[in-house]
């Protein structure tokens, strides 16, 4: 199967920024959200980040113009139908993402390919809500898409080869470097990096450190490039939160029981950077 039409049900974040990655190699892209405001917003941070790069000189303006050329935004479904790849990029909420994929199936014609951008469901969960089950995957990207090299590409127990090698095909040509995980809670990144997060602030609750030491010694000592009580805040604590229940849940297994410090901030409504306080102040 060659991809040459990507669509993409989302306009936030993660979708503008696959979006993005898309439209800079060459493939197009149908970007469909609810609204005409949040499909305009969408193309509009496509806009801003394409400008951030020409201004480190690593695009130049006809690049600019020639990307988003192939950026078709859309608030019809039907739109998705000239696509050989539907993405769904919606917000991390399962009955959310069950009713588009319900609406979207539909619609598609039988060999389309359609991927998830879940960082936590079940791949094989939300294929089997599909009558595609087979031509389902998971397209794990990472945040900020067009900065960030990794995609997990997620193979349910329905996945066929010939989707899984299309989709990394796809992942290789918009110049990441992909790995292939079976379907488990937390896939492999997060089930290693939120866990760490979780034991940071143990760390902090027990007074052993101050934050700023803390993420100072994980920098330092570990060669990373940002702590993690500030990745934390990058994140969202509530989604930190969110993944280390699914853990708890999915696993039954205590070493994935979320800090109580975590929990209170959470209720204190102490997110992060999106809502100007968390482990820091911004």
């Amino acid at each position: 199967m060659s991809i040459q039409t990507v669509g993409i049900i989302g306009a936030g974040t993660m979708g503008n920024g696959i979006a993005q990655a898309c439209a800079v190699s060459g493939v197009n892209v149908v970007m469909v959200d609810i609204s005409e405001a949040s499909v305009a917003k969408g193309i509009a941070n496509v806009a801003n980040s394409l400008d951030r790069l020409i201004k480190k000189e690593k695009i130049t303006e006809a690049d600019k113009a020639a990307a988003l050329s192939r950026i078709q935004g859309s608030t019809n479904y039907d739109d998705l139908k000239a696509a050989q790849l539907v993405i769904e990029a919606a917000t991390e909420n399962y009955e959310l993402k069950v009713k588009i994929l319900k609406q979207v199936d539909g619609l598609l014609a039988p060999e389309v390919v359609v991927a998830s951008n879940t960082s936590s469901i079940s791949i094989t969960q939300l294929a089997a809500v599909t009558q595609r089950s087979d031509r389902f995957i998971g397209m794990h990207f990472f945040n900020p898409v067009p900065m960030m090299a990794l995609v997990e590409i997620i193979r349910g127990l329905q996945t066929s080869d010939a989707t899984h090698d299309a989709v990394h095909d796809l992942a290789t040509r918009l110049g990441k470097s992909p790995i292939t995980v079976k379907n488990a809670p937390g896939f492999v990144v997060n089930r290693i990096l939120v866990p760490m997060i979780n034991e940071a602030l143990f760390v902090l609750s027990e007074g052993l450190a101050t934050p700023q030491d803390i993420d100072a010694g994980m920098k330092l000592g570990c060669n990373q490039p940002i702590g993690p009580l500030a990745l934390a805040d990058m994140i969202g604590l509530d989604v930190c939160l969110a993944v280390m229940e699914v853990y708890l849940k999915e696993f039954g297994d205590s070493k994935y029981r979320p800090c109580p410090l975590l929990k209170e901030m959470v209720a204190a409504g102490h997110l992060g950077r999106k809502t100007g306080r968390g482990v820091y102040v911004y």
